[in-house]
């Protein structure tokens, strides 16, 4: 069954008002841990992210009103950057968010092609936010119970035959037999799609070939 946002998310809603003075933000940082904090408007809604890069703007850029016809869209916004003093100055706009329903899977990768390191979860109906999933929040799925991962990899699996299931730290090893060499390929290709599974071993034999190479051409 697949992993959804609220099977691993954390119920705390690590967020600021719009008007959080810098020091505000960095103390909510430290005291939760975190590299970002979700800014929110009155009605508890994501409306931008400040993170650890945001406020080390304040250090790294020492000039923060000189204006340059040459200056990029980017290089204008973290000039402002630097020289805002609340939230709603220094946020990313606007929030990546995801809602509880969302696959682990598609929030692990909205990570990674945003390079972000924590989501906002809102409720799907209100928009409002109602916890964060971070990095090691998603890394949880690697560290499933054994049986509750082999459970999902027999439901992957398809009904040619009787298959033995070995999972060691989420290794996993297929053995038995199907008619096909094809039927090994996608078997494993089921397996491996399962969310929690490092690798897999797949020692599954096949009583016929049907994977037609086809020559390069001279």
């Amino acid at each position: 069954m697949p992993i959804e946002v609220k099977d691993v998310m954390g119920r705390v809603a690590i967020a600021v008002l719009a008007d959080a003075s810098f020091a505000d933000i960095v103390a909510a940082m430290k005291r939760y841990a975190v590299g970002a904090v979700t800014v929110i408007d009155t009605d508890r809604r994501p409306v931008g992210v400040v993170s650890e890069d945001d406020l080390l703007l304040k250090e790294i850029d020492t000039v923060r009103h000189s204006v340059s016809m040459f200056e990029t869209r980017r290089q204008r916004r973290e000039h402002d950057k630097a020289a805002g003093i609340t939230a709603a100055q220094l946020m990313t706009s606007p929030a990546i968010t995801v809602t509880p329903g969302t696959g682990v899977r598609e929030a692990a990768r909205l990570m990674h092609e945003r390079r972000i390191k924590q989501l906002p979860v809102v409720d799907q109906a209100t928009g409002r936010i109602v916890g964060t999933l971070h990095q090691r929040d998603v890394l949880r799925v690697f560290t499933r119970p054994a049986a509750e991962l082999e459970a999902d990899i027999r439901a992957a699996l398809p009904d040619t035959g009787p298959f033995a299931v070995e999972v060691e730290a989420g290794v996993v090893k297929i053995s038995g037999r199907v008619r096909w060499r094809s039927q090994v390929i996608a078997l494993t290709e089921a397996v491996r799609d399962v969310e929690g599974v490092v690798d897999v071993v797949c020692e599954v034999v096949a009583d016929k070939d049907d994977l037609v190479v086809v020559p390069p051409l001279l």
